[in-house]
């Protein structure tokens, strides 16, 4: 009997050291927040959010820093990165929270449905409150960096201070507030946010002045930043009509704002050559990328709207780092403006 006994006290045993032995599955990794298909949940979650931020546009707010820290190079001679990088994600974030205030509106208003660009809360892949929670954070993030930013940059707090919440109250009201979009005034705001304002905040944090000589420069990009939105509503013309908001493209009516369009979209271009003809030859590199810019115009008169905001984005992209290039290849005294000031 106490043989038995202790034969099933040593099985016992070993099923224990081998139960120890091995590694656990199943009840645990969900428990430890392990489990695969938790895992994916998340995955997906954090690729909804970034989705809803619209990444894409991201090239609208970050050539216009880039295009004012080299204008400050030229002028100054250095560039302060920390201050650049505060900036970067300064205005980053200012721009992604705009993005999520026009989606939380859009929806609210009625403008937004199933064949709308922006599915976010129509599909509902987000809640309205958990778009209003993300924006949120998103100007939190926006109003650190310019704290972190009244520590390191030259500036004075104060001038600082003017210009972001200038660029802020622009993005919120856009479509918040009294919602300038709806009463065509969204592309004024857009042109002097994405703009002058811009380029005028990364130029004040890196070198602590105020300087006329970023107005020009910011003239090209902030048109063709312009063009995005004015093709987006050229698109969505017929649902916004329906909607009963009032939009640049829904005055003009197709033919003008074909017209409108081109001349956003080409203008530019002639700055360029104008400035590669007679002051630095380095301004052929945004000039070539009107190779691009034709196809665009091809496929708008075309009527293939579609892609069309997101192919000028890209141009955007490709356009404002040749952009930057350009000025930054060329000689200080080559450049138009630059000794003015």
């Amino acid at each position: 009997m106490e043989e038995k006994i202790e034969e099933n006290r040593s099985s016992v045993g070993d099923g224990v050291k081998n139960r120890n032995n091995h590694p656990r599955t199943g009840e645990d990794d969900v428990l430890n927040g392990d489990s695969p298909k938790l895992k994916s949940q998340n995955v997906s979650l954090f690729r909804e959010y970034v989705i809803a931020l619209r990444p894409w546009s991201f090239s609208a707010s970050l050539t216009p820093v880039l295009l004012g820290a080299t204008l400050s190079y030229k002028v100054t001679g250095y560039v302060n990165l920390l201050v650049l990088f505060a900036v970067c994600i300064t205005t980053l974030s200012v721009h992604a929270a705009g993005n999520l205030v026009n989606t939380y509106y859009d929806f609210k208003g009625g403008v937004d449905n199933k064949k709308s660009d922006d599915k976010t809360l129509v599909e509902g892949v987000m809640s309205p409150s958990n778009v209003a929670a993300l924006g949120g954070f998103c100007y939190a993030v926006g109003c650190a960096g310019l704290l972190i930013l009244c520590f390191v940059s030259p500036a004075k707090v104060e001038h600082l201070a003017l210009v972001y919440f200038c660029g802020l109250s622009g993005s919120f009201m856009y479509t918040g507030g009294l919602g300038l979009k709806y009463i065509a005034l969204g592309d004024i705001v857009i042109f002097l946010t994405f703009g002058p304002l811009s380029v005028i905040f990364a130029y004040l944090a890196i070198t602590g002045d105020f300087a006329l000589v970023s107005l020009p420069y910011s003239i090209p990009l902030a048109l063709n930043i312009e063009c995005i939105l004015h093709a987006n509503n050229c698109r969505d013309r017929e649902t916004d009509q329906k909607a009963g908001i009032v939009t640049l493209a829904i005055i003009l009516g197709p033919t003008l704002s074909y017209l409108a369009f081109c001349i956003l979209l080409f203008s530019p271009y002639i700055a360029f050559a104008y400035v590669a003809i007679n002051y630095s030859s380095t301004f052929i590199l945004p000039t070539v990328t009107i190779i691009l810019a034709f196809s665009i115009e091809r496929d708008f008169r075309s009527g293939n709207l579609l892609e069309i905001p997101f192919k000028v984005a890209k141009l955007n992209l490709i356009l404002g780092i040749s952009f930057v290039a350009a000025l930054f290849l060329s000689h200080k005294n080559n450049l138009p403006f630059i000794n003015w000031f």
